[in-house]
């Protein structure tokens, strides 16, 4: 007899905040509005059933908290390309999809710095 904890609503919580973060701080840095909806399309980092163990939950938290912090390090340093692969791979097996190679993220930060998405967080707010 083998006994699973199920994951919380919480922690479910908590992956989709970190999924919105990846979708509106980091994936604006390095592609552009038409692509990042084509990602949402494709269902890069949704997952296509609710997390059944809390063991899956951890892990999935915790691999998105590596992608996040080796991508926003600035610049992205080649010796974290182990740590990500690792990372996405792990991923990969609990059943998300994370496509993109660690090349990828090394080449374009430079060119998408200044630019405007729609899916950046404004930085400032109407209050009525």
């Amino acid at each position: 007899m083998k006994i699973v904890f199920a994951s919380t609503p919480s922690q479910e919580e908590e992956i989709n905040e970190l999924v919105r973060y990846i979708y509106s701080n980091i994936f604006p840095l390095y592609f552009s509005d038409e692509e990042i909806c084509q990602f949402e399309q494709l269902g890069v980092l949704h997952p296509t059933e609710d997390f059944s163990t809390l063991k899956d939950a951890f892990q999935v938290m915790t691999c998105i908290q590596t992608l996040i912090s080796i991508l926003e390090s600035s610049p992205v340093d080649e010796q974290y390309a182990a740590l990500y692969n690792k990372n996405v791979a792990t991923l990969e097996e609990i059943g998300l999809s994370f496509p993109f190679d660690f090349e990828q993220f090394l080449s374009v930060k430079s060119m998408r710095h200044s630019m405007l998405s729609i899916y950046t967080k404004a930085d400032n707010e109407l209050i009525i």
